[in-house]
């Protein structure tokens, strides 16, 4: 039997967790066993999807002929602009520190989750010395779809935020959307839902200020998550220069469009009218307050034809983000 590890075991709810349980059931589901030990017997490939502390045990492998393949997100940088502590600003260093050893003396093979993340890795700590390729995240189109079970409002449009966290300098994506929803509420009835950890301080600061009804979902289970999808009429994607956000793809499978900044890997994925994206109006690397007026423009095209917009996205989401082809393209660079 075949047998991969994944290091590290991701024990959260966030996106690393998402990928780990979708590949881990595309794996077994082709009769291969995954497991999270290097000390494991007979072993034909590893992954690391972050960092880990097992250098020798990978250098042993290697030295074995064993693939070591390394999973690639975008580099920590929200700490090099906002104030989140000196814990998470260390904490954030060597992460980023760590990944680029493992990418530049321990891995034998790299996948990127989009272009834009190769782009930047290869600017930041110059190109890769080992084969590479991109690979965006999938979805199982059978679970994430526009049928089944919601609770989408007649009479009123529902906009959706869905982040793991809205905490560690990710604020900013909360008050963003709060922005648009205000704009958008001037032409229609409108509602906010936000799904995602925060904290009380800031819920209970933004339910003060905000002119629009908010409904607070916290963290839910990925499973309920298509039910949500499938209750709005609209995704704000809100992370700036995004990896390649597991939320976007999942929408868009539901067939739930998206709006947000053209940056990071959202112009890899969001095309024609599966929703709309507009310039960010100033550098979003500095965090410049972004240009409202015009993403709301955007948004208010896509709820004013929104069954249009609801085919594309789905569309899309068939056309390039199924789990059965991103497992197939692992599968490839792990075995060879």
């Amino acid at each position: 039997m075949i047998r991969i590890c994944i290091l590290p075991r991701a024990t959260n709810t966030g996106g690393v967790a998402s990928f780990q349980a979708k590949l881990t059931a595309g794996l077994n589901a082709r009769g291969i066993q995954v497991c999270h030990r290097l000390d494991e017997t007979s072993l034909d490939a590893v992954l690391l999807t972050s960092t880990t502390r097992h250098l020798p045990g990978l250098l042993r492998l290697r030295r074995q002929g064993i693939r070591i393949v390394q999973r690639l997100d975008g580099i920590n940088w929200l700490h090099r602009r906002l104030h989140t502590g000196p814990r998470h600003y260390l904490r954030a260093e060597y992460g980023n520190r760590l990944l680029a050893l493992l990418r530049s003396r321990v891995v034998t093979h790299i996948v990127y989750q989009s272009g834009f993340v190769r782009g930047w890795w290869a600017g930041r700590f110059g190109p890769e010395r080992v084969p590479s390729v991109v690979i965006h995240n999938g979805v199982d189109l059978s679970a994430y779809t526009p049928d089944g079970p919601h609770e989408r409002p007649a009479k009123t449009f529902r906009l959706l935020l869905v982040e793991g966290s809205l905490q560690g300098g990710y604020e900013t994506g909360l008050a963003t959307a709060l922005g648009l929803a205000e704009q958008l509420a001037e032409k229609f009835p409108l509602e906010l839902m936000v799904v995602g950890r925060l904290s009380p301080d800031l819920q209970a600061t933004s339910q003060r200020k905000s002119r629009v009804p908010i409904l607070w979902a916290g963290l839910v289970p990925r499973d309920h998550i298509p039910v949500l999808d499938r209750s709005a009429h609209l995704l704000y994607s809100a992370d700036i220069n995004a990896a390649c956000p597991n939320s976007v793809i999942e929408a868009l499978a539901c067939g739930l469009p998206v709006a947000g900044f053209a940056t990071g890997a959202l112009p890899e994925l969001v095309t024609g009218d599966s929703g709309r994206l507009v310039p960010y109006g100033g550098d979003p690397w500095k965090l410049d307050p972004p240009d409202l007026p015009t993403l709301a423009e955007a948004a208010a095209e896509i709820l004013q034809n929104n069954e249009r917009f609801r085919r594309s996205a789905r569309q899309r989401a068939e056309e390039a983000f199924g789990l059965d082809k991103m497992v197939e393209r692992y599968l490839d660079v792990l075995l060879g």
